[in-house]
């Protein structure tokens, strides 16, 4: 059985695809159908109390927009948890002597998490996606396809950043725990960074929210800063990865 096939197939097992796919899929089908009903919602909530609460009517951007407020949190949490699973293979300590000692070089053993991990990720994001775009369609109105699709692909490169990420934390970090918290200590810092407007352009996490922004009127020039840097940063957390795991030796 090649590790590719291994990898797959633990990604199968043990259910991890089931929490990828059900986080997306969840938040595609819940996004849309909050924006819709947004006014009827606060209408009666605000009602019982006897204040109103005016809300202008739903625009076909929002639907999209709900989906990735919640997917760019949930999700990503989501999306490092898996990664982490499999990237930090050193967490038990008889798995990660037996890997290394018959695997040479450390990159085979690295190469098919990282992928899977990312594939696995990038696919349910666009299923999710896929579903918050139809139901926004059907429960608001049509979105041109092109900054739809455009949004969709810088957070799949958004995604892959995170993956790399949490790859080359897994090797420093050796536990799934500590690969975890560092790796959202990470993404949840940049955000601050980009507090400064003329930081915030570059920084990778400013893909994660093009799917709401670019349907909604942005363009695709405020966002290549980010995914030059984004594509920079992956290539070179890949790189820290693979050499950093070789320095362990089995």
């Amino acid at each position: 059985m090649t590790l590719w096939k291994l990898e797959v197939l633990r990604l199968i097992r043990t259910r991890k695809w089931v929490a990828l796919t059900a986080v997306y899929v969840v938040f595609g089908l819940v996004g849309p159908l909050s924006a819709r009903y947004i006014k009827e919602i606060l209408a009666r909530v605000g009602g019982s109390g006897g204040t109103v609460i005016t809300v202008p009517d739903p625009i076909a951007p929002d639907g999209m927009a709900q989906f990735v407020s919640n997917a760019a949190q949930i999700g990503t949490l989501v999306v490092v948890i898996v990664a982490a699973g499999a990237l930090a293979f050193d967490a038990l300590p008889e798995m990660g002597v037996f890997l290394r000692t018959r695997v040479t070089p450390i990159r085979r053993i690295l190469v098919p998490r990282l992928v899977v991990s990312f594939l696995a990720s990038a696919a349910a994001f666009l299923v999710g996606a896929g579903i918050a775009w139809y139901e926004t369609w059907a429960l608001i109105g049509p979105l041109y396809p092109g900054p739809v699709l455009a949004g969709a692909a810088l957070g799949v490169v958004f995604l892959g950043f995170v993956v790399a990420l949490t790859a080359a934390v897994a090797q420093r970090m050796r536990t799934v725990l500590s690969t975890v918290m560092v790796s959202l200590v990470v993404l949840v810092t940049l955000p601050l960074l980009g507090l400064a407007p003329a930081i915030s352009r570059w920084l990778p996490t400013s893909l994660a929210t093009a799917l709401a922004d670019l349907p909604a009127g942005g363009t695709m020039d405020s966002y290549w800063p980010a995914l030059s840097v984004t594509l920079a940063a992956t290539a070179c957390l890949t790189w820290m990865a693979f050499a950093w795991a070789a320095r362990l030796k089995g």
